[in-house]
């Protein structure tokens, strides 16, 4: 018999809530280096224009209100260039495929950053809704066009007028993004089925994938009172670890973010983690243009 009986275990503190010492590097405030970093990128390869990134995730995860806040930060202003849900719901509010750009300048000559985001239907509970999962590796092979609406029964065919049947090096994807909400106790068996089967399609096509954990701030009351706390966060640790475990990809390629919710001027802490997120995005899918676009 131990020296403790369950009653004496009960009473046990529970851990704190601070880690000793922060499990990840991060410069905070330094954000106009990173933003320069981005605004300077282009392409490894001159024959590819566009650098492109498709995120996927279940339903509600914060796909679309990522690329806003991007875009936010970008144009150093408040933007909506991808239409977001504010109502929580199990159903997707995304239900075409879209391409977002990043606007640099305005007006009638404007332009663009050489980096853009494909946001589609969200991944839901049951079997037949949600994106199905043979539109997102269609998707990845750049098959899909412009304004394709998903239907959650039957993925895209080869003879439907968005078929893309000679997809151009730009129109492909070149990093594969899962996106993830912290604030949810677990992610269903269903879906983390269907996102595996996107996984596996990508590591046979060779795209590099990571992840972005979202809502950081809604999860853990540390980093709802302030944001630098992230990676002191032992409940948000522990939450990467549970998704690094779920959807297969290390914990070095997953970054926690909060996305612009209610908030009307930029804010430097949420800066910082998101160009920590497209910094990376943008490396690791430039890596993949230099190494396979055609020469």
């Amino acid at each position: 018999m131990g020296i403790f009986n369950s009653k004496d275990k009960q009473l046990e503190p529970p851990p704190p809530p601070f880690l000793d010492e922060p499990w990840r590097k991060i410069r905070w405030g330094d954000n106009q280096a990173v933003l320069q970093y981005v605004q300077n990128y282009k392409p490894a390869n001159e024959n590819i224009k566009l650098l492109r990134v498709l995120l996927y995730g279940p339903v509600g995860a914060g796909k679309s209100s990522f690329i806003n806040s991007v875009g936010d930060i970008m144009q150093r202003r408040m933007t909506n260039s991808a239409a977001a849900s504010a109502i929580t719901s199990d159903k997707s509010f995304t239900k075409q495929y879209q391409t977002h750009k990043i606007q640099i300048t305005r007006g009638a000559n404007k332009t663009f950053y050489p980096f853009v985001f494909n946001d589609i239907m969200g991944v839901e509970n049951e079997t037949a809704s949600g994106v199905h999962p043979e539109d997102i590796k269609l998707a990845m092979m750049g098959h899909v066009k412009e304004g394709y609406k998903f239907n959650p029964v039957s993925s895209l065919s080869k003879d439907d007028h968005y078929y893309n049947k000679g997809p151009a090096p730009d129109e492909k994807v070149h990093v594969l993004v899962c996106v993830l909400s912290a604030n949810v106790a677990e992610v269903k068996k269903i879906i983390l089925e269907k996102m595996n089967s996107v996984r596996e399609t990508a590591r046979d096509l060779g795209i590099p994938q990571m992840a972005i954990m979202t809502n950081v701030d809604e999860a853990c009351p540390v980093t709802e009172k302030d944001l630098k706390n992230v990676y002191r966060s032992r409940h948000l640790k522990n939450k990467m670890k549970e998704f690094s475990s779920a959807v297969g990809i290390p914990m070095k390629y997953i970054f926690p973010v909060k996305n612009y919710s209610h908030e009307i001027e930029l804010d430097d802490d949420v800066d910082t983690l998101i160009l920590s997120a497209l910094k990376n995005m943008i490396n690791f899918g430039d890596d993949f243009i230099e190494k396979n676009a055609p020469v």
